[in-house]
């Protein structure tokens, strides 16, 4: 009986425990945005990317990973016996049952209680809608006057005054010497953000050098963060190295990732902008020369065009012309002369042969009647009828005596 009831209750699997377990781990909010401290030991940096360490204290040890993909949340180089606070989550790695905590970032400790802090705080920030960029105004392209929020002695203001310097000599830099670490320091930055707003800067830099967080902690102050919000002028936030975020960084209109970036943000630069203008004037000039030489050479086609349709051109062309015709006329009208005193000639010489004239001088008269017609017949004539016979040198005047007619065959 014993036997039969152990083979009818349910079995499982061991993937099935583990898969259990790993889904119970994953629906606890705590194991899920866990901080934890502890002693860095067996730390190995895998080829992949990914590091292997395990956290202990003097009650036991908990096995930790960061992937390579979250290597952002990690500012230094882990090694053996290092003190740290690790934020991750606690799961279950199905494959051997084990749980170990994956970590997201990871900090030294004396910064774990600060770094909860700053994300407290900008968490409740961002909730307010401060970090968001529909608050963000434009930083001024030709900026005359930067207000600067930093101390007055270090490298922040020198690299500051440097860009400046090489970028625009002639933009102003109004400086609020004020204090960026220790006791009264947020008090000191507050008040320099707000004595220049009044003062009309163009834009403002606010920022220090870099450091530990301990070092930077001013401008994560909630006093700070909305001075910067609230000021009317554009800010732009400059604190630390580029690898250092602080809260004034999101809620400021920009963010530089040092100093002199900030400064190379802020002050316009007046030599580009000059040797800028210099190739625009050699482009304009090449141009305009371009457009010279093709209206030249426009003006050249014009003149040889209108050189060739000139009306004085024209007008020789038509005197050429008219010249030509005039001797073709000529010719022809001498060609039709001789032609016509050569037919006038044979004309002339029919004529002659029938000219009464020549019959005349062949011995023949011509006859006519008093009243002048011609005589051509014995029938026009009665006796005693008066005629006159024209002869080769003159008219005999005549009187008819006798008619004869004479019959032909």
């Amino acid at each position: 009986m014993t036997e039969v009831g152990f083979m009818t209750r349910n079995v499982y699997t061991v993937g099935q425990v583990n898969s259990y377990i790993k889904n119970m781990f994953t629906q606890d909010y705590m194991l899920g945005r866990i901080y934890v401290k502890g002693e860095v030991s067996n730390c190995k940096y895998h080829t992949s990317g990914h590091i292997y360490f395990s956290l202990k204290d003097e009650s036991g040890t908990i096995a930790c990973v960061m992937f390579a993909g979250q290597r952002g949340g990690l500012s230094f180089r882990m090694g053996e016996g290092q003190q740290v606070v690790v934020f991750g989550s606690v799961n279950v790695y199905e494959r051997n049952g084990s749980y170990q905590l994956y970590a997201r970032e990871i900090r030294l400790d004396g910064e774990g209680i600060l770094y909860e802090k700053f994300q407290m705080l900008k968490k409740e920030l961002e909730e307010m809608g401060m970090f968001a960029p529909e608050y963000k105004k434009p930083i001024p392209r030709y900026a005359k006057r930067i207000g600067v929020v930093t101390a007055a002695t270090g490298a922040a203001v020198r690299d500051i005054m440097n860009i400046a310097k090489r970028r625009n000599p002639y933009v102003q830099l109004i400086l609020y010497p004020a204090l960026v670490q220790g006791e009264g320091a947020k008090e000191s930055i507050v008040k320099g953000i707000s004595l220049l707003e009044r003062l009309g800067v163009d834009v403002m830099i606010v920022g220090r050098g870099g450091g530990s967080i301990e070092d930077l902690w001013a401008f994560n102050e909630e006093e700070v963060a909305r001075a910067v919000f609230n000021c009317s002028i554009p800010v732009i936030s400059a604190v630390g190295h580029e690898t250092d975020t602080t809260i004034a960084d999101y809620v400021a209109d920009l963010r530089a990732p040092t100093p002199s970036a900030a400064a190379e943000l802020a002050v316009y630069d007046y030599y580009r902008t000059e040797e800028m203008l210099k190739e625009y004037e050699l482009k304009l000039l090449r141009e305009l020369w371009q457009k010279l030489q093709m209206g030249r050479m426009r003006i050249e086609k014009y003149q040889t065009k209108l050189s060739y349709l000139h009306p004085k051109n024209k007008l020789r062309e038509d005197r050429l012309r008219l010249a030509e015709m005039e001797d073709r006329l000529r010719g022809l009208l001498s060609a039709s002369f001789v032609s016509s005193r050569h037919r006038f000639q044979v004309f002339a010489e029919r004529l002659n042969g029938l000219s009464p004239l020549k019959k005349l001088s062949q011995g023949y008269a011509y006859v006519r009647d008093q009243e002048g017609r011609a005589l051509k017949s014995v029938r026009q004539l009665k006796p005693l009828d008066h005629i006159m016979i024209h002869v080769t040198d003159g008219m005999v005047r005549a009187k008819v005596e006798e008619i004869k007619e004479e019959r032909h065959g």
